[in-house]
């Protein structure tokens, strides 16, 4: 049987002229047969789990790959919620063996090799993916392995400490981890923005109102230094030698994509507060009206003249996965999203038809026709885009109470920052969460948008 989504999703293709011979989206049958196609597109892309390769990561980082580390982790954020979507099994098992490889000799996320390139963002989107596996019931590592609950509290809890704060701009997590990186000094909204959304979501799970205290404070920062304006529109940073004042006003999809799904959470979290429910009115709002014009995806500071670098060709897939979430956590939303998504999936898989094999993706939907570019990003665009269809049919995040299984530790990541200098063991108050822009505003980004003043 069709639900409402597909039965909707197949009026426009019908209506449009965007049925693609490789991909149809008209059933749920039709959708799962499609991301179960997408997938394994993406997954061709991995070469973690061949002879010689590393578990967990996609080829790179640059020059050695296209990918940083970061994106390998949101990578298997898609896989988890592919599965939660579909039932698909298939690639389970590699999405626990490379989730569990990067950990780190702390199982927090930071492991040493990554140093020279590991930002609060990056660190916060694996974070973000252990919090999506205990959110989704995916399988549980065995016993004696780190559990998704307890990497996703780590994260949260090394972001809090101390050593990740200080007084420039009046608070907020800078971009990079280490002091010695590139880009210390810029503080940015998709560093706190990971650690509003990680917050708001441990604060759902585990119901303790320090996460959802970080959450707000987070969000106040944010606010208040004007990385998000009155109008909900959510700039990428500011530097800390300019007291953050020079902000750098591009947008970017997985911004306004990470703070709506973190406000639903909230909204969720206090039985449907007034403040929330605005809250995330405002940034639904400006988010369709942003980067979906005509119902279809679109990146506006990169996608005209294609400047996008290989990190901003896989926020769409990010931005049609966390809006659809937040059609589950705050259901007020429904049926404005459920609309836009069905015209975008549409449009997305409308010009998969490059390459040889006939069903490579490329990145600009709105022609709906191939753009002659292809890789994991644009592959994961899709598969994004094409089984968030079936939220409908899924089971919403579960929490400790609601049937998650996931074991946490509420102190993990608690050993300070070895990074940059040791530090006492944090309190309860201290813990705080995540991060990601990674080199997004580095190499060809720096020449197109001038955000920072440093370089790799």
């Amino acid at each position: 049987m069709k639900s409402p989504v597909t039965r909707v999703a197949a009026a426009v293709l019908v209506g449009s002229g965007l049925v693609n011979a490789a991909y149809s989206i008209g059933s749920d049958a039709e959708i799962k047969q499609t991301s179960k196609q997408l997938a394994a597109d993406l997954m061709a892309y991995y070469h973690g789990n061949e002879p010689g390769q590393t578990p967990g990561i996609l080829p790179g980082p640059p020059p050695a790959g296209d990918y940083y580390w970061w994106e390998a982790g949101a990578m298997w954020g898609a896989m988890i919620d592919y599965y939660h979507m579909t039932g698909d099994d298939t690639y389970n098992a590699l999405t626990t063996q490379g989730m569990l490889f990067q950990v780190g000799p702390n199982d927090d996320y930071m492991p040493p090799n990554v140093t020279a390139s590991l930002g609060n963002d990056d660190q916060g989107f694996w974070g973000m993916s252990a919090m999506l596996a205990a959110e989704n019931n995916f399988p549980n590592p065995p016993d004696d392995q780190p559990q998704w609950l307890a990497l996703a509290q780590a994260v949260f809890n090394t972001q809090a400490n101390p050593d990740r704060h200080d007084d420039t701009c009046n608070g907020g997590l800078r971009w990079q981890i280490p002091l010695s990186n590139n880009g210390y000094n810029y503080k940015n909204s998709i560093a706190n923005g990971c650690f509003f959304n990680l917050g708001a979501r441990l604060a759902r799970y585990t119901d303790n109102q320090t996460y959802a205290d970080w959450a707000e404070k987070t969000w106040d920062w944010v606010r208040g230094v004007g990385l998000m304006n009155a109008d909900y529109q959510i700039y990428d940073g500011a530097h800390v030698e300019h007291n953050c004042t020079d902000i750098n006003k591009a947008q970017f999809s997985y911004n306004a994509a990470i703070y709506l799904l973190g406000a639903a959470y909230m909204y969720n979290y206090t039985d449907g507060s007034e403040t929330w429910k605005e809250r995330v009115t405002g940034l639904l709002d400006n988010t369709i009206n942003t980067f979906f014009p005509d119902g279809i995806a679109y990146e506006i500071s990169c996608e005209k003249h294609m400047t996008c670098t290989t990190d901003m060709l896989s926020f769409k897939g990010y931005l049609h996965r966390w809006m659809s979430t937040t059609t589950q956590i705050a259901p007020f939303t429904k049926e404005k999203i459920s609309t836009v998504l069905q015209t975008s999936a549409a449009a997305a898989i409308s010009q998969c038809t490059g390459g040889t094999t006939g069903r490579v993706c490329g990145f600009k939907w709105s022609t709906k026709t191939y753009d002659g570019t292809q890789g994991a990003g644009q592959q994961m665009n899709v598969l994004g885009a094409v089984s968030s269809l079936l939220v409908g049919s899924a089971r919403a995040p579960v929490t400790n109470s609601t049937g998650g299984s996931s074991r946490g530790d509420p102190n993990a990541g608690s050993h300070g920052d070895d990074f940059n200098k040791k530090s006492r063991p944090i309190a309860t108050g201290d813990r705080a969460g995540a991060g990601i822009l990674t080199f997004i505003v580095l190499g060809a980004a720096v020449g197109t948008f001038g955000w920072m003043s440093t370089g790799v």
